[in-house]
């Protein structure tokens, strides 16, 4: 029988030097993960913003259609969907109806409205649901 020549150290990476590599890939992410989720809610906040808008921009296109805002048992729908009785009606107003904050919530449509002297008020309550709050909790409105 033949006998093969084994190397006397096999290549390879030892478990010290695995864990060292996953402790510092650990680290890198500890250090970067919360600037990225950071940056995430900032986006969610604009993007609000920008449907508020937008809903703000088709509500005015209906009020010059129809004569007035939709009342607030009418909502938002209004914006999609022919009302009752309403012949001067030319929507929609909006091309894939009404969208939901980026938090999931509907936004809040109230009229006439009560805050900044405006017509109605539309808002959204931030990434908790919940009227107040701070950061990404914050309300956004249209006043």
């Amino acid at each position: 029988m033949q006998r093969r020549n084994l190397p006397a150290k096999a290549s390879g990476f030892t478990l010290l030097e695995l864990l060292v590599v996953m402790v510092i890939i650990g680290l890198l992410a500890g250090f970067v993960a919360p600037r990225y989720f950071a940056q995430v809610g900032k986006s969610q906040i604009k993007v609000a913003r920008a449907q508020l808008d937008a809903l703000d921009k088709a509500l005015d296109q209906f009020r010059l259609d129809v004569g007035r805002y939709p009342s607030t048992e009418e909502g938002l729908q209004v914006l999609v969907a022919r009302p009752n009785g309403e012949a001067s009606w030319s929507g929609p107003y909006l091309k894939k109806g009404v969208p939901a904050d980026p938090w999931g919530h509907p936004y809040v449509y109230e009229q006439p409205g009560t805050h900044g002297g405006n017509d109605f008020d539309l808002l959204s309550y931030g990434k908790d649901g919940r009227p107040g709050g701070a950061g990404e909790d914050t309300d956004l409105t249209n006043w």
